[in-house]
C-alpha cells in the first residue's frame, strides 16, 4: 500500500506540480514557525529558543498530521489513502522546481536579466542584482542541484522509511532551515538548532543523490565517470555537508564549474568552485541539468520502489 501511496502522489506531482489555490502544508508549518518565533523572542537564551522552536514546530507538524491522518482512516480506510497520497505529494518538488527556474531561464533567452534576476531571487539566498548571464545560469543550476536532494531525493527517501508522516516532518526541519537557519546576526544562535537538524536530516539522502545522479549521467550521454570523480574530489569541499554533493555530481555530469563568489544579505562570500571548468555555463548546460533531475529522481522512485519489494 505505501507503494502505491507513493507512486500516486509523484504521478500528481508530475501532473499538478502546486497548485497555488489550494491549501498546502508547507505553507502552514511556514506560518507556525513564523508565529512561534515571535512567542519565543522573550527568552533571552537565543540558543535556547532556537531548540524550543524545533521542538515545537515537529510536535505540532507532526500530532496535527498523524491525528488527521487517523481521523480520515477511521472515517474510511480510502479517504486515509488519499489524505496520506495529498499529504505526500506535498513534499515533493519536481515539477515546481522545473516550472520556477525555467521562468528564470526564459528570460534569459529573451535577453531580460533584469526580470530574470528577478524570477532567480524567488529561489535562491543569494543576491542577483549583479550577476551576469553566466551567473544567473550557474545559480540556476546550482539549486537545481541541490534541491533535487532537498525537494526530490531526500523527502521520497523519508516516505519509504516512514511514510507521510516522516516525509512531512522533514519539511518541518527544512523549512525551519530556510526560514531561521542562516549565519546572520539574528538567526546566528536561534537558527543553529534548526541548521544542524537540517544537516543530519539530509545527510543520507544528498550522498543518494549524489550516487543516482551518477548512475542516470550515463543513459543521458552525460560524463558518468567525471561526475563520480568530481564528486569523490570535490564533495567534501562544500562549506555545507550536504549541498557539495549533489552540486559537485551535477558539475562532473555536466562538465562545468559551478560554486565561486557570491553575496549573501550584503556580504561577499567566497565559495568553493566545484567541478572543472571544461564548458562554459550555457541555456544547454541548464536543459542538461533538467534531464538530469528528472532521471535521478525517478532513479530515487525506481530504487525505493525495489526495496519495498523486496522487504514485503
Amino acid at each position: 500500500m505505501l507503494g502505491w501511496l507513493i507512486l500516486c502522489a509523484f504521478v500528481l506531482d508530475l501532473l499538478l506540480a502546486e497548485p497555488r489555490r489550494i491549501p498546502h502544508p508547507v505553507v502552514g508549518i511556514g506560518r507556525l514557525i513564523e508565529k512561534l518565533e515571535i512567542a519565543l523572542a522573550v527568552l533571552r537564551d537565543r540558543r535556547r529558543a532556537g531548540v524550543i522552536l524545533v521542538v515545537l514546530t515537529l510536535l505540532i507538524t507532526g500530532g496535527v498530521t498523524w491525528g488527521l491522518l487517523a481521523l480520515f482512516t477511521a472515517i474510511h480506510p480510502v479517504l486515509g489513502f488519499l489524505l496520506g497520497v495529498w499529504i505526500a505529494f506535498t513534499t515533493l518538488a519536481l515539477r515546481s522546481l522545473h516550472k520556477e527556474s525555467r521562468e528564470v531561464v526564459r528570460w534569459v533567452e529573451k535577453g531580460n536579466l533584469p526580470e530574470a534576476r528577478r524570477a532567480l531571487s524567488l529561489i535562491v539566498g543569494r543576491e542577483t542584482r549583479t550577476l551576469d548571464e553566466q551567473g544567473i545560469l550557474k545559480a540556476c543550476i546550482e539549486t537545481v542541484a541541490e534541491n533535487t536532494s532537498d525537494g526530490l531525493v531526500a523527502p521520497l527517501f523519508y516516505l519509504f522509511i516512514g511514510g507521510p508522516l516522516l516525509a512531512i516532518l522533514y519539511k518541518a526541519i527544512n523549512t525551519l532551515d530556510s526560514m531561521v537557519g542562516y549565519l546572520t546576526d539574528r538567526y546566528r544562535e536561534l537558527g543553529w538548532a534548526a541548521a544542524r537538524m537540517d544537516d543530519l536530516a539530509n545527510w543520507i539522502p544528498a550522498r543518494l543523490t549524489a550516487f543516482l545522479m551518477v548512475a542516470a549521467a550515463f543513459p543521458l550521454g552525460l560524463n558518468g565517470f567525471d561526475a563520480l570523480r568530481i564528486t569523490l574530489r570535490d564533495a567534501r569541499k562544500h562549506r555545507s555537508p550536504n549541498a557539495g554533493w549533489p552540486e559537485a555530481a551535477a558539475a562532473g555530469a555536466l562538465g562545468i564549474q559551478l560554486g565561486g563568489p557570491a553575496v549573501y544579505f550584503g556580504e561577499k562570500v567566497d565559495k568553493v568552485t566545484l567541478g572543472d571548468a571544461e564548458k562554459p555555463v550555457t541555456l544547454t548546460s541548464y536543459y542538461r541539468m533538467v534531464r538530469l533531475m528528472y532521471l535521478t529522481s525517478f532513479f530515487a522512485l525506481g530504487l525505493g520502489l525495489a526495496v519495498l519489494a523486496l522487504i514485503f
